[in-house]
């Protein structure tokens, strides 16, 4: 049994993790500030992986209650999946397990109808410890078969955001059909708004690539986890996609951190500079 005086390990450093939400938290949990920035290290002698884990993840955990990033792994070309819609697996193992601790980090995961249809994904915590978050469906025509596992597993809680022509039917045991009055109210600023008000601050948008696109264009995220993996597709689903800048000096270039992720590269982009421009300017649009 690991004492007080052995190297902090990499699982107990992420259940030290999952349970800090501001400064003070963090202190309690033996991170310490450093003196040259705004970073922390480990009070207590620490193994490199849970020095790792806390230089990754504890700008996350001290992001605030109310904070949206997103998620993509995607080819070296820019594709999420080859033009048959295969995505099984774009990225590595590493990524996999990335994924599955910003689950864990947020209070709800959100994908958009397409994602649904086509993935039939679980959304839940598997590939590390840590709670499920809510599953948040974007299905403004009610295309999302009700078959998918988000309606049948019983795994987590599910919102399944319809519009009004959709009728909110009972699905299984905790899916919750919430109908949004139009259009307008699937735009992301006033999405973002509404999972707040509900108790859901940290939201992690998922998928797919329209939807990240979506929520950047719209200027609704605070930070995007990029995984780039060392392959090429040549054509297939793209991930990010927003009307461009026609003069490069005006193109977005957020900070942003860089770590290796096996052989993927994970790119970390903060975008909460205040009076940041929008990809494509400052619209808010609604899924089509």
């Amino acid at each position: 049994m690991p004492t007080a005086t052995d190297p902090l390990g990499a699982d107990a450093a992420w259940e030290l993790l999952l349970g800090i939400r501001d400064a003070r938290a963090a202190a309690d949990a033996g991170l310490l500030p450093d003196g040259a920035d705004d970073g922390r290290h480990w009070a207590r002698p620490a193994a490199p992986a849970a020095e790792e884990l806390a230089a990754r993840y504890l700008p996350l955990c001290l992001a605030g209650p109310r904070t949206v990033f997103a998620q993509l792994g995607q080819s070296l070309d820019g594709f999420i999946a080859t033009r048959t819609g295969d995505a099984d697996y774009v990225t590595g193992e590493a990524d996999r397990r990335h994924l599955h601790r910003l689950r864990a980090l947020a209070d709800a995961v959100l994908v958009g109808a397409g994602t649904a249809v086509a993935d039939d994904p679980r959304l839940t915590v598997r590939a590390c410890p840590g709670p499920d978050p809510v599953r948040v469906v974007l299905d403004p025509h009610g295309r999302v078969p009700r078959t998918r596992r988000v309606f049948t597993d019983g795994a987590a809680p599910t919102l399944w955001l319809i519009g009004p022509e959709t009728a909110a039917e009972r699905l299984g045991d905790g899916v919750e059909a919430l109908v949004l009055p139009g259009p307008d109210a699937f735009a992301p600023r006033r999405l973002r708004a509404a999972l707040a008000a509900r108790g859901l601050g940290r939201v992690l948008v998922e998928g797919g690539g329209v939807t990240v696109s979506r929520f950047l264009r719209a200027g609704a995220l605070d930070r995007l986890y990029l995984t780039v993996a060392p392959v090429l597709l040549g054509d297939g689903v793209p991930g990010l996609r927003f009307p461009g800048t026609p003069v490069m000096r005006h193109a977005l270039r957020p900070p942003v951190r860089r770590t290796a992720l096996g052989e993927d590269t994970l790119f970390e982009l903060d975008l909460r500079p205040a009076g940041r421009t929008p990809p494509g300017g400052p619209a808010d649009e609604a899924p089509q």
